[in-house]
């Protein structure tokens, strides 16, 4: 099993772990996730409602590899939307728990100034660790 790592002396981490020690298996690297649906347009109008769509993207993507969300070793957020991101943190944190649970791996979000879908303001990139 891959495990959380918080360091004392940092400041208490929320919604992510300062670092993960990954167990012995598998490495899995996921491609950018973003909200598209299955016809590959964009889904929904708000960070949330894309959020959604692409943590569940990441999750199928992770399952085909034969992984689960607990296996994550590593999620970057990439978004055009920081100011939004960050005001709904309280609707995300629901959303985040309803794809990966209560498990959070080392997080990094970042802001950018584009994606490749225009009309995408949220990409996931996820790296996991599955035994065997």
């Amino acid at each position: 099993m891959n495990e959380i790592v918080n360091a004392p002396g940092l400041a208490e981490p929320v919604g992510f772990a300062h670092a993960v020690v990954a167990g012995p298996g598998r490495t899995v690297y996921l491609g950018g996730q973003t909200a598209q649906g299955p016809d590959g347009r964009i889904v929904g109008s708000t960070v949330v409602e894309q959020f959604d769509v692409a943590a569940g993207n990441v999750v199928t993507a992770l399952a085909a590899a034969g992984g689960t969300p607990d296996q994550l070793v590593r999620m970057v957020i990439y978004t055009t939307a920081v100011p939004e991101y960050k005001a709904s943190l309280a609707e995300l944190a629901p959303v985040w728990r309803k794809h990966f649970g209560r498990y959070y791996p080392a997080v990094a979000l970042l802001g950018v100034a584009a994606l490749f879908d225009e009309e995408a303001l949220v990409e996931l990139v996820g790296t996991a660790v599955v035994p065997g």
